[in-house]
């Protein structure tokens, strides 16, 4: 166990201990520093997913295949070092609620947002596209010939696709378990009850008694 005191917060509260655990014995003082400063660390890795996520589109292309998605992690990573490599260069396009930033402080998010200023006095070692005209696409009213590939994502449980089969996967369980459904309660509670007086032949029990013991029954 590391004990962690933290001298001062951002926001002036009163810091609490912070506890870690190492599953490492017999750390000395150099150990137990890398130890904690990595668990500091983990903001930066937050933060990256976040950058990777959201501005440079990690998760926004819908691949159909683990290969795919790999090579994609790895350009989305030279994209990122591309922009670390860029920030000497780019200027500060920051917003009017942003504050500004140093000389080589820019976060990855501003360096991409002043790309579109240096990216005219880049090198491009590629030649201009020459010009075409669209393909004629997919026939109009033609299917998919060789649909995507379904990949199983380890999902055990399988949610109602409408509220009527909910209704008949519920009213199924409560069969199962000898209880009532609401809609059910409901319904038995609409039925209209008929008085003693008004209650039809069929709903008056037979009596092997004189007929007036069958009257006081049946009044």
């Amino acid at each position: 166990m590391i004990r962690l005191q933290v001298d001062r917060l951002p926001g002036g509260g009163d810091p609490l201990p912070l506890w870690l655990w190492s599953s490492a014995t017999g750390l000395n003082r150099e150990d137990v520093d890398v130890r904690w400063q990595a668990f500091l660390r983990r903001f930066d890795i937050e933060h990256l997913f976040r950058l990777m996520k959201q501005t440079l589109g990690w998760t926004r292309p819908k691949l159909r295949t683990p290969e795919a998605g790999e090579r994609w992690t790895w350009l989305i990573i030279a994209a990122h070092t591309q922009i670390r490599l860029l920030r000497e260069a780019a200027a500060d396009l920051r917003h009017p609620w942003e504050k500004p930033a140093g000389p080589g402080r820019l976060t990855p998010a501003r360096v991409r947002r002043g790309g579109r200023n240096l990216r005219p006095n880049l090198p491009c070692p590629a030649r201009a596209p020459k010009p075409s005209r669209p393909g004629p696409g997919r026939p109009p009213g033609s299917k998919t010939r060789h649909p995507a590939t379904r990949y199983d994502v380890g999902k055990t449980t399988r949610h109602p696709e409408s509220i009527t089969e909910r209704d008949q996967l519920r009213d199924g369980a409560r069969s199962q378990n000898g209880t009532a459904s609401p809609a059910s309660r409901n319904r038995s509670s609409a039925t209209p009850m008929h008085s003693a007086t008004e209650a039809p032949s069929a709903l008056i029990p037979p009596s092997s008694g004189p007929p007036e013991a069958a009257n006081v029954h049946a009044g």
